[in-house]
């Protein structure tokens, strides 16, 4: 069996307040989305989101429907957006091939039907890092780069959170109905992401944390505002984050990683930030 799902059901802030440390990585921690020759895929109850990975080695690999979609195709009603972390990969789209280098992606529309992964080389394999969300129409599938992606340069060294945003699948640069990904790349020396902390009310976020040295790691802060918690991630682990909660996150070096999201709207800086004084 080439593609594996598990289901994770919406917690409530109530709840998550009294989840020691193994109930908290249980609930919101992915920690073994990349598998040699595997799809890997976690359906969440929050805004019906997706989140996998995708390690095409020996052979390709295929994007079959699962059963909580309820669908022939695993397309049918919904969206895709692909970034590869690893090395040159290629995706499939009903016979149409498109490569993708590392950090580059791909935005797959609604109803396409057949999508199959690749790597150009076996030794060094592509890893496919996977967010879908539910839509209600089909755009065009498109490929976009980091010099085709929006560029936002925020913070500073001084602060410990000097990064650059690329917004790789956002209103803007690609057609979608609620599906958004980019990847943000901290520069040596910084260490903080996400800095003010913020909630989005209105949409679910999922991080993806790569590019950590081996060694290293990073402390992602979730929780309310007023109640936080913390949990410690290694390279290539991801974080689900509802809409109650803030997220934002620390490591012992510098790092990049993935946010995706998808809810009510398409606007970028849709949310409530909160400063770290505000924060407990």
């Amino acid at each position: 069996m080439t593609i594996n799902y598990k289901t994770r059901y919406a917690v409530g802030q109530n709840e998550a307040k009294k989840f020691d440390t193994d109930e908290i990585r249980d609930a919101f921690l992915l920690a073994d989305l990349f598998t040699d020759n595997q799809i890997n895929l976690t359906y969440t109850h929050y805004d019906r989101y997706i989140v996998g990975g995708a390690v095409p080695v020996d052979s390709v690999l295929a994007l079959d429907s699962i059963d909580p979609l309820k669908a022939q195709n695993f397309l049918d009603r919904r969206e895709l957006g692909i970034i590869n972390i690893g090395d040159t990969g290629v995706v499939e789209v009903d016979g149409q091939v498109y490569t993708l280098e590392n950090k580059e992606a791909l935005y797959v529309g609604a109803g396409s039907k057949n999508v199959i992964f690749g790597s150009e080389n076996s030794n060094k394999p592509a890893k496919f890092y996977l967010n879908s969300a539910p839509a209600h129409c089909s755009y065009p599938t498109k490929k976009v780069n980091r010099d085709n992606a929006k560029v936002l340069e925020l913070g500073s060294l001084e602060t410990s959170n000097e990064r650059t945003i690329y917004q790789l699948i956002i209103n803007g640069v690609v057609e979608t109905c609620q599906l958004q990904m980019g990847l943000t790349m901290l520069k040596p020396g910084s260490v903080w992401n996400t800095m003010p902390a913020h909630q989005h009310d209105r949409r679910i976020e999922a991080y993806l944390y790569f590019d950590v040295a081996e060694e290293q790691a990073v402390c992602h802060f979730m929780g309310e505002p007023k109640e936080t918690r913390h949990i410690w991630v290694t390279n290539q682990q991801a974080i689900i984050s509802p809409a109650w909660s803030i997220h934002s996150g620390s490591g012992t070096s510098n790092y990049s990683f993935i946010w995706g999201m998808a809810g009510e709207n398409l606007d970028y800086d849709d949310m409530d930030k909160y400063s770290p004084a505000e924060l407990r």
